[in-house]
């Protein structure tokens, strides 16, 4: 049986585990998910030390970038991007194992935004600057649409949410919210952006999926916004890990 898993710390509310395990009974693959819940990521060692059965593993909050130094590769995008949320175990020198990481992320905010898109998308706003905006900074590059930072401080190449002025908002016509302002069971707030001045031209998309109408996306939808939120997107990185590990 090959076993694949996910580090993290806490994995209580963890969809990975689920996702696959119900996979591999539907599918009659002769593999397991667990989930190794470490609470430093030194800890990686035991977890490989222990499990030489591994073939596969899923990164979450808050090892995305702290595994990096742990591993033998990367692929371009989880380069750029400095963070990983899969890696794979793949054949090095010597009949050694050889762990590369990768950034599903990308690819399922990129396949999730894409159809969504229209001419008019030029620029986008990020709400928020920790791991989960990097892959979306970098997918919207790909896509070829202008992002720009929005930070509650400020930083440099940032906006601040005092700066989106009526000027900003109609030139930036996709907002991402990376932030977890929203989410359950704080499901009353919603990021501090001008909902006012949002039109049918703007694109709202919500990493976030729980509850799957955030408040941002109801505030956004009633000025006549296209939103969207986070379900498909954790759907397709997950498929993309398993083609990942698979290849």
């Amino acid at each position: 049986m090959k076993k694949y898993g996910l580090l993290g710390y806490p994995l209580s509310h963890s969809f990975s585990r689920n996702y696959f395990n119900q996979k591999f009974e539907a599918e009659n693959i002769d593999a397991a998910y667990v989930n190794f819940e470490i609470p430093d990521i030194k800890e990686i060692k035991n977890v490989l030390k222990e499990n030489p059965d591994l073939y596969g593993l899923n990164v979450t909050l808050p090892y995305k970038t702290q595994v990096i130094p742990f591993l033998d590769e990367l692929d371009e995008d989880a380069r750029q991007i400095g963070a990983v949320n899969v890696i794979k175990f793949a054949k090095g020198r010597f009949g050694k194992k050889k762990l590369v990481g990768y950034n599903s992320d990308i690819i399922g905010f990129k396949q999730s935004i894409e159809p969504f898109l229209k001419p008019s998308h030029q620029k986008g706003l990020i709400l928020g600057t920790g791991g989960a905006s990097k892959a979306v900074f970098h997918s919207l590059k790909q896509l070829n649409i202008t992002p720009t930072y929005v930070s509650r401080q400020e930083k440099d190449l940032c906006l601040t949410y005092e700066q989106l002025t009526p000027e900003v908002m109609k030139e930036y016509t996709v907002i991402v919210n990376t932030t977890p302002v929203g989410m359950y069971p704080k499901i009353n707030d919603c990021p501090d952006i001008p909902y006012d001045l949002l039109t049918p031209g703007h694109l709202l998309y919500d990493l976030l999926y729980n509850p799957d109408t955030t408040l941002f996306m109801k505030k956004s939808a009633a000025k006549g916004a296209t939103v969207k939120n986070g379900l498909e997107m954790l759907l397709l990185q997950a498929f993309a890990g398993w083609e990942i590990w698979n290849k």
